[in-house]
């Protein structure tokens, strides 16, 4: 079959009732059968029992008029003209009980002989005894008279045997038919009952297992599995439903890798900044401020005796100068430290365990230099983390676990806080998050309350491309 869904259902739907509609026909048929059989075999018995009431009409005329012609005696005639007036009427119910044209045929020579017997033989006989002629009980009189009843109980038996075996053979047509039809009818009934099998089959494993299949794949592309695809031989209107499915998915998956691609560049352009604003406040105005602290120092090494009070004013110029230079290395290394692109990330993490107000056990294993989008997720994921507990998870002690192999880096930070963290209690986490998706890793937080906070990261390694290591 060919088309889609509606064409192949409405087909398998179309064999499917004319398959039982024949069967229901062909019952409807067998009991229309049956019912036209038990009619004839109505009308058979209907036919036997009228002939032979006739025949015992016939009798009573002959016993009567035998029975007066022996004794003489008028209360013979009694049964013999009760007989003789319900001959006519019987006689009529047998010939419209015979429905073939050989049975009508019969009863009809039946009745005549019967109505023979009665208007030549019996009635002229009986009048003849009554006027006293001495013929009326001859032996020839007797002798004919018992001629005409065995012709006539001839008819009737040839009339009934016809019948008998008329309705035989009615009975047994009619039960070769009811089994033909009836054979069929259960070999329909099977057919019906495997065609409505192959058919539930047929929609199960083309239709609802496609389906079914369709939407465990939308709950897994729900859930981020945006690789995940359908088989796409599917028939009609499911092939063009997995076409569509498997189509919906690569645009998913090719405008999430275009959403990752761009992340990681907003990062890495962020990353390459944060590194210049370094840079520059490194050997533009560190050095300007340095050099201003060396000349005020030498000025006032110049001075001479006696100019204690501008002494004074220039040694407190120069502190309000290391000051602030102080404070421009905290800034310069919060933009982008330092020592994290000239010694590396183990020694990066030393330093910040080493400013944090918390007791930090740190275990790194790296060996080697990262690339350093990789180095620096790391750095500002602890440095997050290191500020979050100091602020909200009132901790002793957070404990700091890195490593390393040549395809990715676990981290896990843990700390003995009081837990219930969560990504929606600030933006830190959530930019954290975003970091880590950027560079195609996963970052998994867990915090139950009273039990402290476990954030697990993984972060895939690629190589380190040419020109990218900031110096």
């Amino acid at each position: 079959m060919q088309g889609g869904l509606g064409r192949r259902i409405t087909a398998a739907s179309a064999m499917l009732a004319g398959v039982i509609g024949g069967v229901f026909a062909a019952l409807a048929f067998a009991v229309a059968e049956e019912r036209e059989t038990s009619r004839l075999a109505l009308h058979s018995q209907q036919a036997l029992a009228t002939a032979n009431q006739l025949e015992r009409l016939l009798v009573d005329i002959e016993t009567g008029e035998r029975g007066y012609l022996l004794t003489g005696q008028d209360k013979y005639l009694e049964p013999w003209r009760a007989a003789r007036a319900e001959v006519p009427v019987v006689g009529q119910q047998l010939e419209r009980s015979s429905i073939t044209p050989e049975q009508h045929r019969r009863a009809d020579r039946i009745v005549r002989s019967v109505e023979s017997y009665i208007t030549d033989h019996s009635e002229p006989v009986v009048a003849q005894a009554r006027a006293g002629g001495p013929s009326a009980r001859s032996p020839a009189t007797f002798d004919n008279g018992k001629r005409r009843i065995d012709g006539a109980r001839a008819q009737f038996t040839e009339f009934a045997t016809a019948e008998r075996q008329l309705s035989a053979a009615r009975a047994t047509e009619s039960a070769r038919t009811f089994r033909w039809l009836v054979g069929g009818g259960i070999a329909g009934a099977t057919g019906s009952v495997l065609l409505i099998g192959v058919f539930a089959g047929y929609l199960m494993r083309f239709i609802v297992a496609p389906v079914r299949q369709a939407a465990e794949m939308s709950g897994r592309l729900a859930a981020g599995d945006l690789g995940v695809r359908m088989p796409a031989q599917g028939i009609g209107e499911i092939g063009v439903l997995s076409r569509s499915f498997n189509a919906m998915g690569r645009s998913l998956q090719q405008h999430r890798a275009e959403l990752i691609a761009s992340r990681a560049r907003v990062v890495a352009a962020t990353d390459r900044a944060r590194y210049r604003i370094e840079r520059d406040l490194h050997d533009g105005v560190q050095q300007r401020l340095v050099a201003l602290t060396l000349d005020v120092r030498v000025i006032e090494a110049d001075l001479p005796a006696g100019a204690e009070p501008v002494r004074r004013d220039l040694r407190a110029i120069a502190t309000g100068l290391n000051e602030a230079l102080d404070e421009l290395r905290e800034v310069s290394r919060g933009i982008h430290p330092a020592i994290l692109t000239e010694a590396g990330l183990p020694a990066a993490l030393r330093a910040l365990a080493r400013r944090s107000g918390l007791a930090v056990e740190l275990d790194a294993h790296v060996p080697g230099r990262l690339a350093d989008p990789v180095e620096i997720a790391v750095y500002y994921l602890v440095a997050e983390a290191l500020t979050n507990v100091a602020k909200h998870a009132d901790a002793t002690v957070v404990r700091v676990e890195i490593e390393a192999d040549p395809r990715e880096l676990r981290l896990v930070i843990r700390d003995d806080g009081v837990g219930g963290a969560t990504p929606a209690r600030g933006s830190g986490l959530i930019g954290l998050t975003d970091r880590v998706e950027a560079l195609g890793g996963t970052l998994r937080l867990t915090s139950p309350p009273g039990a402290g906070t476990e954030l697990a990261v993984i972060l895939p390694i690629t190589d380190d491309p040419p020109g990218s290591r900031q110096s």
